[in-house]
Parts: C-alpha cells; sequence; structure tokens
C-alpha cells in the first residue's frame, strides 16, 4: 500500500496537467447534471417555483366580515400568515370581455403569499384606484398596465398598475373568481374576509383547517381552498415539457458517461509504459488496479465536490435562464438530495468506469511489446512456420508508430503536392479505425442531442410564427350578446379593414357511444367560405356529412381516416365521414371540425354562437380586438385565440440551457480527443523530423486530425440527431394528442454554421497543446516513444 500510494505521488508530480484535466472534467459533468436537474426542475414545475418564490400560503380561508381572523395566526403549526384582507367580490368588465373576480385589500406587499410582478408595478398611494390583476385573468381580460377596467353596475373606473403571478388556484371562467389585488381605499364595499396561512409542515395541512374550524366555528368559514389543490390544477399542464426534459436528461447522463470514459481510458492508455516499468519492479496486477482505480476515484470525487460548491455558490449568477433555474431550484423540493446523490453518482459511475480500465491495464505485460510479440508467435505456431528474426528495415512504407504502409493513394498525393501535413493527419485517422471510430461516437452524442434540441427550438419557433399551420389560423373569437342578428355580426365584422375573413360556428360538448368522457364538436364556416383546417393527412371537408378529426379523437374511437363515426348532442345525433386529421392543440385532440351547414343540416336548432377572425397579416391581434369592441359598442365579446405552444413558452429558454450543458459536455470530449491526438504525435515526433516536416507542419497535422474528427462527429450528429428529431417530436405530438407532422427541422445554413463552430474551435483548443509538442527537446520524444 505503501509503495502504492508513493507512486501515485510520483504520477501526480509529473503529470499535474493530466490531474488537473481529470478534476476538471469531473468538475464540468457533475456541473452539467446539476445545472440539467435544476432545469428540470425549473421548466417542468412552474407552480413549485412560483409557490416558492413568493413563500406562498398552505392553506387559504375565506369568511364572512364580522369573523376573527386573527386567532389563527397563533394556532400551532402556523408559520406565518398572510392577511386578513377585505375581500370584495364583483365583476369586471374590460372591452366586452367580462370576468367574475375578487378585489383583496392589500395595504402593502406581504411577505407571505407575496405576487410575483411579471408586468408593471406594485400598489401605490399615488395611484388609489389602482390594481394588480393575476396573470391569467389579465390575459382572459385582454388587459396590461395601464388599461382602465370598469366595475359592473357601477360607472367606477379602476387603472391596471401591474401584473403579477400567484401560487393560488387561478382563475377559470364560470369557476373561480379572478384574483385583483388593490389598496384598501379601491375595495369600499367589502363583503368578506382572507387569511392565508403558511404551515411549519404542509403536510399538516388537514389538521390546520381542523384546527382553524375549532377555532372559528364550522359556520363561520365560508371556502377553504388548499395547496394540493393548486398544485394538482397546475401541474396538469406540464407534462409534455416533463417528458422532453427526462428525453434530455438521460442522453446527457449518457454523454456526460462517455465522455468521462473517453478521458479515463486515454489516460490509461498514456501511462502503458509506466504500468510495464511498475510491472518490471514487483508490482501485481491488482496493485496496478487499485493504484488508478484509488487515483481516479480520488480526483472524481475532488471535481464533484467542486462541481456541487461551484453550482451552490456561483450558480444562480449565471446569465439567463440557467441563473434564474438555479436560485429557484434552491427552494424547491428535493433540492438538498439531488445535491448529493448527483455528485455521488457520478463518483460511483467514474469508479466503475475506471475499474473497467484499470482492469485492462493490469493486464499489460511487464515487456512493452511482448504481448504483440507473443501473439506474432503464437500465429506462426499455428501456421506451421517459425517466427524468423531479423532487424527490422525502415523504408518509405513505413508508416510512423502504425506499423502500417502507406497507401498509394496517400503516396500519390502527397507527390501531386497535396500538403503533407493534410494527409499525414488523415492517415493517423484512418490508421487506428477503431480509435477513431469511437472518439467519433462519443463526440457525436452530444452534437446529436445539441441537433435534436435546435430542432424543437424550431418546431416551437414555427407553433409561434406561423399559428395557422398548426391549428390555430384565426387570431380572434367573438361572441355577440342578444339583439345581434349573424348577418348584422358579419357586416360589422368585414367592415374593418384588418380582418380578411368571419368564420361562424358553434362548439359543443358531444358523447361518443361507448365512451364516458365527452369531445368537442366544432360547426366552423360555411361551404361557400371554409374554415382553414390545419390539414396534416387526408383532405378537407367539403361536402355534405364530411368532417376532419383530431389525432386525441382517432386514438380515442380506434378509427382511422375514412371511417364513419356516429356522436351525440344532447339527444340529437350527428353522422359523419372523417376525411381528415387535423392538427388540433386544443381538448388533448379530441376534437371534430366540421361545417356549420353540415351541423344545422342535421339539426336545425344550431345557429352560430360565436366568429372566428382571420387577420390581415401584419394586424395586431390586440389592436384589431379594441377595433371591434369599438364597433360594437360593447355588443360583443372578444378574446384571442391561445397559441398552439403558448403552454411550451418556458421550454424555449430551457432549450437554450441544455443546448449549453450539452456543449460544455461536448468539450470535455473534444479536450480528451486532442490529449490523446496529441500524446500519438509525440511518439511520431522523430519519424516526422526525420523525413524533413517542420515544427509548423508537425503541428498541422494534429490540427487536421482533430478538426477531422470534429467534423466527423458532427455530420454524424446531424445525420442521425435530424430524422432522430423528427422522429421525437411527431411522436411526442401523437401522443399529447396534436397528432404526427409538426416537425420542424432546423435550416441548413444553420446547420453548417453549427459544423464550421465545432471544427473552429477544437482546431484552436488544439493549437497551442500541439505546437508545444511539436517543439520537445529529441530526448523527450525518445522516450515518449520508448
Amino acid at each position: 500500500m505503501r509503495a502504492t500510494l508513493r507512486w501515485a505521488q510520483s504520477d501526480l508530480r509529473t503529470h499535474r496537467g493530466e490531474a488537473l484535466f481529470l478534476v476538471l472534467a469531473t468538475c464540468g459533468i457533475a456541473m452539467s447534471l446539476l445545472l440539467a436537474t435544476a432545469l428540470f426542475g425549473y421548466a417542468t414545475n412552474p407552480w413549485q417555483r412560483v409557490f416558492s418564490q413568493t413563500r406562498g400560503a398552505h392553506v387559504w380561508i375565506h369568511t364572512g366580515t364580522s369573523t376573527d381572523l386573527e386567532k389563527l395566526s397563533a394556532v400551532n403549526g402556523v408559520e406565518a400568515a398572510a392577511g386578513p384582507y377585505a375581500t370584495s367580490s364583483t365583476t369586471l368588465a374590460s372591452r366586452g370581455a367580462r370576468a367574475t373576480v375578487e378585489l383583496r385589500a392589500t395595504p402593502h406587499l406581504p411577505g407571505v403569499d407575496r405576487p410575483l410582478l411579471t408586468a408593471g408595478r406594485w400598489l401605490d398611494p399615488r395611484t388609489p384606484r389602482g390594481v394588480v390583476l393575476e396573470s391569467q385573468l389579465a390575459r382572459a381580460l385582454l388587459t396590461s398596465p395601464g388599461d382602465a377596467l370598469t366595475l359592473q353596475g357601477t360607472s367606477e373606473k379602476i387603472t391596471v398598475v401591474g401584473v403579477a403571478d400567484s401560487a393560488e388556484t387561478h382563475y377559470r371562467p364560470g369557476g373561480k373568481p379572478g384574483l385583483v389585488w388593490a389598496l384598501p381605499a379601491a375595495v369600499q364595499r367589502p363583503d368578506g374576509q382572507a387569511i392565508g396561512l403558511r404551515l411549519i409542515h404542509p403536510d399538516d395541512t388537514d389538521y390546520a383547517i381542523q384546527r382553524a374550524v375549532t377555532v372559528l366555528g364550522a359556520g363561520a368559514i365560508d371556502d377553504v381552498s388548499t395547496w394540493q389543490q393548486a398544485r394538482n390544477e397546475a401541474q396538469g399542464e406540464n407534462r409534455l415539457i416533463g417528458q422532453v426534459l427526462g428525453l434530455f436528461g438521460v442522453g446527457s447522463l449518457l454523454a456526460a458517461g462517455l465522455a468521462v470514459h473517453g478521458a479515463i481510458g486515454t489516460r490509461i492508455r498514456g501511462h502503458l509504459r509506466d504500468i510495464s516499468v511498475l510491472k518490471a519492479v514487483g508490482f501485481t496486477p491488482g496493485q496496478v488496479v487499485r493504484t488508478f482505480l484509488c487515483q481516479h476515484v480520488a480526483y472524481a470525487v475532488v471535481g464533484a465536490l467542486a462541481a456541487a460548491a461551484v453550482t451552490e455558490t456561483v450558480g444562480s449568477h449565471l446569465p439567463g435562464r440557467l441563473g434564474d433555474a438555479v436560485q429557484v431550484w434552491r427552494v424547491l423540493p428535493g433540492h438538498t438530495a439531488a445535491q448529493i446523490l448527483i455528485p455521488v453518482a457520478v463518483v460511483l459511475f467514474i469508479a466503475a468506469t475506471t475499474g473497467l480500465a484499470a482492469w485492462r491495464a493490469g493486464r499489460v505485460p511487464p515487456v512493452p511489446g511482448a504481448r504483440a510479440a507473443a501473439t506474432s508467435g503464437h500465429r506462426a505456431f499455428r501456421s506451421g512456420r517459425h517466427p524468423q528474426r531479423s532487424r527490422p528495415r525502415i523504408t518509405h512504407r513505413t508508416s510512423f508508430s502504425t506499423a502500417r504502409p502507406l497507401s498509394a493513394a496517400t503516396r500519390r498525393a502527397i507527390g501531386g503536392g497535396v500538403p503533407a501535413a493534410l494527409v499525414l493527419g488523415l492517415h493517423a485517422l484512418i490508421a487506428r479505425p477503431i480509435r477513431f471510430v469511437s472518439s467519433v461516437a462519443r463526440l457525436a452524442l452530444p452534437l446529436l442531442l445539441v441537433v435534436v434540441a435546435v430542432s424543437a427550438w424550431t418546431t416551437l419557433d414555427r407553433f409561434h410564427s406561423q399559428p395557422e399551420r398548426f391549428g390555430a389560423p384565426a387570431a380572434l373569437t367573438v361572441r355577440s350578446h342578444e339583439g345581434l342578428s349573424d348577418q348584422e355580426v358579419r357586416e360589422l365584422l368585414l367592415g374593418l379593414p384588418q380582418i380578411a375573413a368571419v368564420y361562424p360556428g358553434v362548439e359543443v360538448a358531444a358523447l361518443v357511444p361507448g365512451q364516458t368522457a365527452t369531445i368537442a364538436l366544432r360547426g366552423l364556416g360555411t361551404r361557400q367560405s371554409p374554415y382553414p383546417v390545419s390539414l396534416a393527412e387526408g383532405k378537407a371537408a367539403t361536402a355534405r356529412d364530411e368532417a376532419v378529426a383530431g389525432q386525441g379523437l382517432l386514438d380515442l374511437l380506434n378509427a382511422k381516416v375514412g371511417d364513419w363515426i356516429r356522436v351525440t348532442v344532447g339527444d340529437q345525433p350527428q353522422v359523419l365521414h372523417i376525411v381528415g386529421r387535423s392538427i388540433e392543440p386544443e381538448n388533448a385532440g379530441r376534437v371534430i371540425t366540421t361545417s356549420l351547414d353540415t351541423l344545422r343540416e342535421n339539426d336545425p336548432s344550431l345557429g352560430p354562437a360565436l366568429y372566428q377572425l382571420r387577420l390581415r397579416p401584419g394586424a395586431d391581434p390586440h389592436t384589431v380586438a379594441r377595433h371591434v369592441l369599438t364597433a360594437g359598442d360593447d355588443r360583443l365579446d372578444v378574446h384571442t385565440v391561445p397559441g398552439p405552444a403558448d403552454e411550451l413558452s418556458p421550454l424555449r429558454g430551457v432549450v437554450a440551457g441544455l443546448i449549453l450543458v450539452l456543449a460544455l459536455i461536448a468539450l470535455i470530449e473534444v479536450l480528451t480527443t486532442i490529449a490523446a491526438t496529441v500524446r500519438e504525435s509525440e511518439r511520431d515526433l522523430l519519424a516526422l523530423k526525420a523525413i524533413g516536416l517542420s515544427p509548423r507542419q508537425i503541428t498541422a497535422i494534429t490540427l487536421t486530425a482533430t478538426g477531422c474528427t470534429a467534423l466527423a462527429a458532427c455530420v454524424a450528429g446531424a445525420g442521425i440527431g435530424m430524422p432522430l428529431a423528427r422522429w421525437l417530436i411527431d411522436t411526442q405530438g401523437r401522443s399529447s394528442g396534436i397528432g404526427s407532422g409538426i416537425a420542424q427541422s432546423p435550416p441548413p445554413a444553420l446547420l453548417v454554421i453549427f459544423a464550421l463552430a465545432a471544427v473552429i474551435v477544437s482546431t484552436g483548443l488544439a493549437a497551442v497543446p500541439a505546437a508545444r509538442a511539436a517543439r520537445r527537446r529529441l530526448a523527450d520524444s525518445l522516450a515518449a516513444a520508448a
């Protein structure tokens, strides 16, 4: 053991650079996984993020105005309380849109359940009639800071000064009222109170409610809501993001593992001469294995601890979404466990990887080249020939360090004036095909994942920039009040120059026989003016009884394009012929769309209940909505149509962060490749100088080999990554009900720039060590070649 430690200490002094590289590589891998975990929690659980940032209340209790809620602050198990606040239930109107809300008198920014501002500012006594709206309510009312809202039944106006996120249950039309924070002066007629309780132990929610009922009395409490209810409602929208990030997480883990394996294997290959010396002086194979295992586990422990420390101290200061993710991750459940388990898993993985490589090192013979000689003699014996002893001949056909002759094409290329550095650099890769393929495969994996991430980014970008191709051809939905006929509404809307087309329609809930779930049956447009459905398969519904369906509906009914289906609206059946499959981002794809004429022929009582508006290019939906409300004289309700990727908007920033993480893993693999290439070039240095190559040409050979490896990895990554990305995105779209056919590939120019950047970075990193190796002394070169 003492000899093992002394050799390990001597090796550390001799190879400080290699030890530092392994520590930094381990640190980079562990940090990449920690950042990927932070990004995963940040994107897949936005409710938890908001709850943690706002110090959300675990229980909200609503009572009448006469109840003394101050007593609940002293209930056992309550850490802190928000309020009590006076509340008033009312209805707000904005440009024809209406919403039931709860005005909450908030004199100052609370410490518990603190609203997280996303736009504007907080309440200011200098604006006594100013309010802050919960973000989902603001979207429903089409409002932003600076807009004026009307209290229904009065002529009073209030001004929106801010929009904020909250961890409470969000606004739902016909369900949960929207939340509006206001100064006490704006809540003139309170009809209730509300208090939020933040508990010491969140799992004691039921006990805290029972204690509140005991203290206040059962008849005093009007409504109770808990953090579990709000979380369950919010988390149902994030399954897709979780699956996408989970896939990237698994891929990143595999890429990181291969990068570590390559780095350790490369280092042990560079110590074959030292291993032979250790065997010659009496080290057993077990001692050699333990030596390398202890060395690399120690490096891994140092690197993993450094990664955890850097992520914890500096991670929140990283720019962009990465810094935000780390800052929020610290207060999410499971942060401490992940901060411990991920570095431990990295150390264990490196120990397993090192054990395999060290076991191979333990089988190295004491005399270099003995294995090759033994193998040659064994082959000669089996062939009936005796191995002949002769002095090795060195000719122009012998390739340095490979003992393989130069091919005729290689010699013709050199003789034809092709730069020798280029030819020999390519030959160095071809002469070691297994090692070259292994390096390309390890580097191609993170680059492949980058291509998949860029494809996902491109698809999301197309969703936002071209919604008409992905199930949202209309930008606005208009509903009319009583007193306006269908003809009057159409004339009014078509009179606005920004509106290109108006499609009358109706949407009803329909029941499919044998199914307990309902589906959405839509009749949009007429046969003279058909609704522009986003088709992925089949044709548009133009004839009588024809319809198109979403992927979710086809899966629900186990049907396909060309089938006839029967649905029931109330007691009225509708028999429809499915002639196409449409891209449907709403209702999990469980939607049937036909023309309004078809529905009215089967059920004359159905009439237009809404109007879908297609705008002219360049028209702003919010501006057009204001014009429609003004022209309608408060007789129309206008709402923007949700974008097909609105729920996935957080994913764009997270994809950018994942690309940075994968780039870090690829950088570690590039450095490993550079180290192996430079070490091999040191063994060839004598031969290269003997044939008259200058240090600059020798450096160019290493740069050529490194650049070609990076280029091959880019080609492989793009060639496999693009079809893989299309398959993954379409498969995910099919499973979510949207349907396949939504995947978009990145522009070819972007992939070319990506490949050029990878080659330039790789050769740039290799320039300094290659130049230093090319200028080594002959004595050092002889020692390296020994």
